[in-house]
């Protein structure tokens, strides 16, 4: 336990004395936080008008330094809904992030803005073009650190000098994004999206010290995910998403499986069992359930440790929730979905 503590403290004076991100925000439930992929995911909804999201992540708990992460969301439409075989609209949206970690509380707050157009150009395919822009701050407490030379030989003794900062340290930066989505539809049953983008494209001078220089890495992500009605009641979501900066690469795979109980044909509100098993390459397995009712989608998903890190965690990755509000403005949604040529799928 003594080695344990005195190797992750280490790491993380190590991520403070540089400026170095220790973790960007990130979910395994990528695909509940589209604006985190590409912000021309705002306001990527045909049958909606708006929708409001929550994330929320606990990760490594096991450790003495777990990390806690939330986003709440939320994007709209203006334009649309027009009864021809061409139809366009801009997305608006706003995300909040926040991240923290370990004795020292890192911690990050971000603001972002999200601006996208959707321009319809077939009966079977769309482009997608958007931007972003936030206000990143970070801050670390030296005070609840503690460092090799406060070790007495039995203990860490906080009354001993530390010989390094003290306090709150704080530091702040903007940073801009942009991105693209491409959708396919050729029928009411498929439905593919191949997207992407890069954060930090000005690339952001980060540092806790007056005299440090530390150039945020640029972060590109992309994601492919398919829809595919594959009888009366099934649905399939196969998808990937790739992301990488500073030499640190993600990739995620897996499949969604949504059964549908009970549909709006029927004069009920709809009701969905979302089912659903990922891979994180070289580090964990992700299993989710979920379930949707009417616009209200709420899912959660478990990381299983699968890499070196497994013996000091028990192999217990991430405990992670989402909830999703969708809704229309006040229209008959029968009536709207009409006039799409894009799949529907409940």
């Amino acid at each position: 336990m003594i080695i344990r503590s005195l190797f992750v403290s280490g790491l993380l004076f190590v991520f403070t004395c540089l400026g170095v991100n220790a973790q960007s925000i990130h979910f395994s439930q990528y695909y509940n936080a589209p604006t985190l992929i590409t912000p021309a995911n705002t306001g990527m909804m045909p049958d909606n008008d708006f929708r409001i999201g929550l994330n929320y992540r606990n990760q490594w708990s096991a450790l003495p330094v777990p990390y806690n992460t939330f986003s709440g969301w939320g994007d709209f439409k203006i334009g649309g809904n027009k009864d021809n075989d061409h139809n366009n609209w801009l997305g608006l949206g706003l995300s909040l992030y926040n991240d923290k970690s370990g004795d020292g509380r890192l911690s990050l707050m971000q603001f972002q803005g999200n601006i996208a157009y959707h321009l319809q150009l077939s009966n079977t395919f769309m482009v997608s073009l958007g931007m972003s822009a936030a206000t990143v701050s970070r801050s670390v407490n030296y005070d609840l650190l503690t460092f090799d030379n406060q070790w007495d030989g039995f203990a860490f003794n906080t009354n001993l000098p530390n010989s390094e900062q003290v306090g709150i340290l704080r530091t702040s930066y903007y940073t801009v994004g942009a991105g693209a989505n491409f959708s396919w539809f050729p029928s009411e049953n498929v439905f593919v999206k191949l997207g992407g983008g890069a954060v930090n494209i000005n690339r952001p001078i980060e540092s806790f010290y007056d005299n440090g220089i530390n150039e945020v890495g640029l972060r590109p992500a992309a994601s492919l995910d398919v829809l595919l009605r594959t009888g009366p009641v099934l649905i399939v979501n196969p998808s990937m998403y790739y992301t990488t900066q500073n030499g640190a690469t993600e990739i995620v795979t897996g499949s969604q499986f949504r059964t549908i109980l009970s549909s709006s044909s029927l004069g009920a509100t709809p009701i969905e069992l979302i089912l659903g098993l990922y891979y994180r390459l070289t580090d964990a397995a992700i299993g989710t359930v979920g379930v949707q009712v009417g616009g209200v989608q709420f899912m959660a998903s478990y990381d299983m440790t699968m890499s070196s890190l497994a013996p000091y965690n028990s192999s217990y990755g991430a405990l992670e929730f989402s909830l999703i509000y969708q809704g229309v403005y006040g229209r008959n949604k029968q009536n709207l979905k009409r006039s799409y040529t894009c799949p529907r799928f409940n």
